[in-house]
């Protein structure tokens, strides 16, 4: 019997601090936790069981600017490369963690960047937040150019969708908010709306107060319970018997293939 990738990674984080910087980005790449993510933060995968989803995350995780160790059947890290993203003349800036997630037999593929924010506060950052997530979208539909399309084939544009787990919130403070495209019609006859889902911002508030109660929301409860000051032992424990991950690699190994058929 193995521990999966998320037990070694709660185990090896949790005294140092889980909400740190590095520990936050490789405690969320863990497949279970980006596919509760998936489920609860991306609407085209609300309908999917955790298992499933899990089967649509492409096996390439890249964290920060380091390489990825092998992981677990069915769980964990698998190998990445580094998430650099530079374009001429526009600079070189890193995500925290970049994948690709596909539906429908992966007619439908998702380029998804998922950042840890241990502060959203303006005095802090010294710039607003939502400005930021801006660049990071426009960036991920801008590089796609000469890797997911060439030339003017502007509608092979794929779906992205950037999520920010801000871990500074208030007592009252779990929230999830949307940022995305609309169309409105100033004058004259309305045409049909395409391309509103191409790019989508998710700002994930989680609480950093001990000793708060269970947040209503069942993400917000389980990234709470992730970054919980607590012991790797309570942890796990309370990430298995409430949301399910599984902590030992003796039972991952299973054929889903419900994303080829969503």
């Amino acid at each position: 019997m193995s521990d999966t990738y998320l037990s070694h990674a709660i185990t090896a984080t949790n005294d140092a601090g889980a909400a740190y910087d590095a520990n936050a980005k490789y405690l969320l790449a863990d497949k279970q936790v980006l596919a509760w993510i998936l489920k609860y933060a991306v609407s085209e995968f609300f309908d999917m069981d955790i298992p499933a989803i899990i089967s649509c995350i492409e096996d390439t995780i890249e964290i920060g600017s380091k390489p990825v160790d092998p992981g677990l059947s069915g769980t964990g890290r698998v190998s990445g490369t580094a998430t650099e993203d530079h374009i001429p003349g526009e600079g070189l800036i890193f995500f925290d963690i970049r994948f690709s997630a596909y539906l429908m037999n992966k007619e439908i593929k998702f380029l998804i960047n998922v950042e840890a924010q241990k502060s959203s506060a303006p005095a802090k950052l010294g710039y607003h937040l939502e400005n930021r997530i801006l660049f990071y979208l426009s960036r991920m539909v801008s590089a796609q150019k000469q890797t997911e399309f060439f030339h003017s084939d502007f509608d092979s544009l794929k779906r992205v969708r950037s999520i920010w787990i801000c871990m500074d919130g208030d007592a009252d403070g779990d929230a999830i908010e949307e940022i995305g495209l609309s169309r409105k019609s100033v004058f004259g006859k309305k045409s049909e709306s395409r391309g509103m889902d191409l790019m989508k911002a998710v700002i994930i508030s989680i609480r950093k107060e001990k000793n708060v109660k269970t947040s209503q929301n069942v993400l917000t409860a389980m990234l709470e319970t992730l970054f919980a000051q607590t012991t790797a032992e309570e942890k796990k424990r309370v990430l298995s018997k409430n949301y399910g991950m599984t902590m030992t690699a003796e039972i991952t190994s299973r054929n889903l293939n419900e994303c080829d058929s969503n």
